[in-house]
Order: C-alpha cells, then sequence, then structure tokens
C-alpha cells in the first residue's frame, strides 16, 4: 500500500539516498516546515519529496524522486496528487515546477497538467546544465 508521511529528523541518513541536491542543514529548515515528505509502498521507502515556496507565496515542487524500481506504477501521480491537494487545502491558487530538457519528467508534469512557462539558461562553466524548463498548474 502506498503512503506518503512528513519527512522527520530521523529520516535524514534515508533521505540522502534519494536525494543529493540539498545540504543537511538546509533539509532540517525544510522538515520543521514540512516541506518534505517520504513515499512508501508495502512500508518501504520508495522515494523522498520536497517543495519550497517560490517569491514566498507560491509552492514549488524542487524535488520529486522515485526509485528506478517503483516507477512507471502510478506512484509519481499519486504522490503529485497528494501534494496538489495539500497545497489547494492551504489555499493556494497555483503550483509550479521545473525539469532539465532533457530529462523525461517534462512529459509526466504536462500529462498532469502542468503547462510550459518559460526555460532559464545557466551559463555559467562551473554549473553549466541543459536548459531548465519551468511549468505551473492552476489548481
Amino acid at each position: 500500500m502506498f503512503n506518503i508521511t512528513p519527512a522527520t529528523n530521523e529520516d535524514i541518513l534515508v533521505w540522502f539516498e534519494f536525494d543529493k541536491h540539498i545540504s543537511e542543514s538546509e533539509l532540517l529548515i525544510k522538515i520543521s516546515l514540512n516541506r518534505c515528505f517520504i513515499l512508501k509502498n508495502d512500508e518501504v521507502i520508495i522515494g523522498v519529496m520536497r517543495y519550497n515556496l517560490f517569491w514566498d507565496n507560491m509552492p514549488f515542487l524542487t524535488m520529486i524522486y522515485i526509485n528506478e524500481a517503483a516507477r512507471g506504477k502510478g506512484f509519481g501521480k499519486q504522490a503529485l496528487d497528494f501534494w496538489e491537494n495539500e497545497m489547494r487545502s492551504m489555499g493556494f491558487l497555483c503550483v509550479m515546477t521545473s525539469t532539465q530538457s532533457d530529462e523525461e519528467a517534462q512529459f509526466f508534469y504536462r500529462k498532469q497538467g502542468y503547462k510550459d512557462s518559460g526555460c532559464l539558461i545557466i551559463d555559467i562553466p562551473e554549473i553549466k546544465q541543459p536548459l531548465e524548463i519551468f511549468f505551473i498548474k492552476e489548481l
């Protein structure tokens, strides 16, 4: 059975098995703000999800990661639906996310009703990465 629970400080070690894009100090802040979730299937952790607030007032899904073995089984959609419902219940009217142009996630977000809303090119040699595509969805 798939379930989603808020992350706690005790989840830090397992968190970093899935997400290496955040510092421990920043993760602790997000956990204290209830902006991190653990994704489980049959009590086995299969992924993580976290968000922040863009412009301090618009939910921005910064990370949803499901391990390779659990992909393609609807868990990503269930996690996204859960998060959108949480944001709706908190009074938000829309949500945002982004993904690199070389990642398959862009097709997933479009299928879930997200609309392309712009892009970002980081042309700094030390952090150069593919085009980042931004998406917005009205709730």
